[in-house]
């Protein structure tokens, strides 16, 4: 006769165990720990803003053809830039600016700014025409006799302008080729000596516009014996206006004789 338990069999009560014993040793197993997600990558620094070169936005001379004795305007414009220098005697400029010449020959001009990306540079090049100033005359014998007063009234030329200019024209240019080896000599043999380039215009206009007048024709002036080799720093310039005519005469040839450039002892 067959044992039941509890309503079962007892072979279908021990499956019945064996089955719920392999259930919870199933169930009490720990699952497997997922590995954790990797680091997100660090946000990258943002480089640097590369640093421009200066930039030239204009560097001109116009007009870029004359005869000589003409002037030129040069200009410039440029941005970016530290520091800003043209050669032939101009140096350092502020980075916007023109500036007038008389250049004696063809020349090249070249502006160089330098900034923090580099530096840049341009040229322009003023073409000059007409016949080459004549040979300067030979020195004098003796040289270096008399005070400052009376070399400069001796070895120096007054230089004549035309009416309401300040162009150099021709015998003008002559002048100041013979004026400029004159002054070298004179600088050499006064090595602490200035001279001073006087502008004087004819009695025509307002005192204040042949102030401005002569201030143009002493400027002009110095700036030709410069570009001659004569030492900018031992020039000194003056306007005088109509106010110290040498002839008092209304006609031409006492205007012409009083528009001119006249040198004088510096102080």
């Amino acid at each position: 006769m067959k044992t039941y338990f509890l309503g079962f069999p007892r072979a279908a009560r021990l499956t019945v165990a064996l089955l719920l014993m392999v259930l919870v040793s199933a169930c009490s197993k720990k699952a497997p720990i997922a590995p954790p997600p990797p680091p997100a990558p660090a946000a990258a620094t943002p480089a640097a803003p590369a640093q421009q070169r200066p930039v030239v936005a204009d560097f001109s001379i116009e007009p870029s053809s004359i005869e000589r004795g003409q002037s030129a305007v040069l200009r410039w414009s440029v941005t970016g830039a530290n520091d800003v220098s043209i050669n032939n005697g101009i140096g350092t400029v502020t980075a916007m600016g023109n500036q007038r010449l008389t250049p004696a020959n063809t020349t090249t001009y070249t502006l160089t700014a330098n900034g923090p990306g580099g530096q840049a540079m341009a040229n322009a090049t003023v073409t000059v025409t007409g016949p080459a100033a004549p040979p300067p005359p030979p020195p004098p014998a003796s040289r270096g006799a008399g005070t400052l007063e009376s070399r400069i009234q001796s070895d120096l030329r007054d230089v004549l302008f035309d009416y309401d200019s300040n162009n150099i024209r021709d015998d003008a240019r002559a002048a100041l080729t013979t004026d400029a080896d004159a002054l070298k000599r004179i600088f050499a043999d006064f090595p602490n000596a200035t001279v001073v380039v006087e502008g004087h215009c004819d009695e025509r206009g307002s005192a204040e516009y042949n102030l401005g007048l002569g201030d143009r024709r002493s400027t002009a002036a110095r700036d030709f014996l410069t570009q001659l080799g004569v030492p900018a720093g031992r020039l000194k310039t003056i306007s005088y206006g109509k106010e110290r005519p040498v002839c008092t005469e209304s006609d031409e040839s006492c205007w012409q004789r009083n528009r001119r450039a006249h040198f004088s002892v510096g102080q």
